[in-house]
């Protein structure tokens, strides 16, 4: 990442020091794996973090973390650092953090206990479960019913597009309890596949391919010590959840723009073209020009962001959509530019930007659709 940007009030030295720690281990540590084989992939990326110690950013100190609460700046440093170089990667850290956040946030003490130390180590992976195949921006249409029968809830319905889907060893599960209409009905629970009734549907496979799938429950049994929070409290749980995370999806996004740009400059520089190179054109400087700028309102946005919750501990419902939003649209145009600078060599298979073009598309989606993220910000303005 630019690191000029960590000189900012923003941060601290201990950020500092992460940044450098993460990009040289990502630089000369991080193993090359088989990206057609993502399931073993992903295993072999979250052991090797998890040794690495940087799996304990996403946990809090007195369950095995690094830090006494989760820090929003480090998931973005570490997000940023490891896009750069594998969206995999960052893919297989983000998870650790967002497949344990409501347990974190709203756990029992037990819970907490028996699951976070093993996803901060990497011995278990961690998933979220919240989008159906009717409920994905439109939360309160979840349709998946969670029955109270005595000391167990029994659990019927289907999640899909879930990450980790398939391999991992825990889920954080948001289904209906009924309290109320709409989103202050639901619950959260902690489950795991070994339960009775829990089913993989369905593995999907996406342009980017990483763990995904659809589940299904069948009269799963889940004890009422396995909630998380209050009963009805499942939508707060799940969106304070995702306050913390959607400002490291625009730190990933970043990551995936500042390499295409870095990838854009090396061709221009290289690339011959009527008796000079493509970088000695005024389009081609233009066109570069764009691509920082864009980058660094990003990168300005998601560290206000990520400070303002941090340091102010102030709601940053509005300042995580912005930066979510503005980070991945941006990154989106960067990578698209570095492509176009490639010319044909950027959709030959297998050279980076091309990569990057499939890897930013779903940004734009997950955790919220940008267009999702402009009602927020305009909700929040009309408070």
């Amino acid at each position: 990442m630019d690191r000029s940007i960590l000189e900012l009030p923003f941060y601290g030295d201990e950020h500092r020091k992460l940044s450098e720690a993460i990009f040289n281990w990502a630089s000369t540590d991080m193993p090359a794996v088989d990206h057609h084989d993502t399931d073993n992939a992903c295993r072999q990326l979250v052991t090797a973090l998890g040794k690495a110690g940087f799996l304990r950013y996403c946990v809090p100190a007195a369950y095995g973390g690094a830090l006494d609460a989760l820090d929003s700046r480090s998931l973005c440093i570490a997000r940023e650092t490891l896009a750069y170089h594998d969206g995999l990667a960052d893919f297989a850290f983000a998870m650790q953090g967002l497949g344990t956040g409501a347990i974190t946030l709203s756990g029992s003490e037990e819970v907490k206990r028996h699951v976070l130390p093993k996803t901060a180590s990497g011995e278990w992976i961690a998933a979220f479960a919240l989008t159906e195949p009717d409920a994905g921006s439109d939360v309160g249409a979840m349709a998946c019913e969670a029955r109270l029968e005595g000391e167990h809830y029994v659990i019927n319905g289907e999640k899909t597009w879930i990450s980790n889907g398939g391999i991992a060893d825990v889920y954080c599960l948001f289904a209906r309890t009924g309290e109320a209409p709409g989103t202050r009905g639901i619950s959260a629970f902690v489950i795991y596949p070994d339960m009775p009734g829990f089913e993989i549907a369905e593995r999907l496979d996406v342009i980017a391919p990483h763990p995904l799938a659809r589940l299904r429950f069948t009269d799963m049994k889940v004890p009422v010590a396995n909630r998380l929070g209050a009963p009805g409290e499942g939508f707060k749980v799940a969106m304070r959840t995702l306050d913390i995370f959607r400002s490291s999806v625009a730190a990933a996004a970043l990551g995936f723009a500042r390499r295409a740009l870095d990838e854009a400059l090396a061709h221009a520089r290289k690339r011959p073209m009527f008796g000079h190179t493509l970088a000695d054109f005024q389009l081609t400087q233009a066109k570069l020009g764009d691509m920082a700028t864009d980058i660094e309102a990003g990168a300005l946005l998601t560290a206000r962001a990520a400070w303002r919750r941090d340091v102010q501990k102030l709601p940053t419902t509005r300042e995580a959509a912005m930066a979510k939003m503005t980070a991945t649209e941006n990154a989106q145009r960067v990578i698209d530019a570095a492509v176009q600078i490639h010319g044909g060599q950027g959709v030959r298979t297998g050279v980076k930007v091309e990569s990057l073009y499939r890897e930013i598309r779903a940004l734009r989606i997950y955790e919220g659709a940008t267009e999702v993220q402009k009602l927020i910000v305009a909700r929040e303005l009309m408070k």
